[in-house]
């Protein structure tokens, strides 16, 4: 457990230094770059997170240039997220996710041992009692089984 906390720890690390952006940050541009301008809860929704947390990121964000806000001509009341083009340039040349690497080397396996993991896994989630925690996956059951390897997931 203590190398996969310290995996992570360091990835994050390294984002930060290559790219100034945290995790989540670049996990917003990404979806903008995916899915097109949203509305914020949209967004929220798209990257499992609350929207007041997004609202900080996109804070952030937009202070670096990196998204715009615009408020919708036929509803003043909605205000769509898009990334700019340096915003477009930051997905295009930050480093890959660190789930997506996991998910190449995870597809890889034989089913057996993929169900094998997930069973594994929600066995430590249950004995660390984490179950209860709002952490909405990043990968979805069955994903690594069903998803080709051209799913940007």
């Amino acid at each position: 457990m203590r190398r996969i906390i310290r995996a992570v720890d360091l990835y994050s690390r390294q984002l930060i230094s290559q790219t100034g952006l945290s995790g989540p940050q670049l996990t917003c541009l990404r979806a903008l770059a995916q899915r097109g301008p949203m509305q914020t809860y949209q967004l929220a929704d798209a990257v499992h997170l609350s929207a007041a947390t997004v609202c900080g990121i996109l804070n952030r964000l937009e202070q670096r240039g990196l998204v715009a806000r615009a408020r919708q001509s036929d509803d003043r009341r909605r205000v769509l997220v898009s990334l700019t083009e340096a915003g477009e340039d930051t997905v295009e040349n930050a480093p890959p996710a660190m789930h997506d690497k996991f998910l190449l080397k995870l597809r890889a396996l034989p089913p057996r041992e993929q169900q094998a993991m997930q069973e594994t896994l929600a066995a430590i989630v249950h004995m660390m009692a984490a179950s209860e925690l709002d952490a909405a996956p990043l990968l979805e059951p069955g994903e690594a089984v069903t998803s080709g390897p051209d799913d940007p997931s």
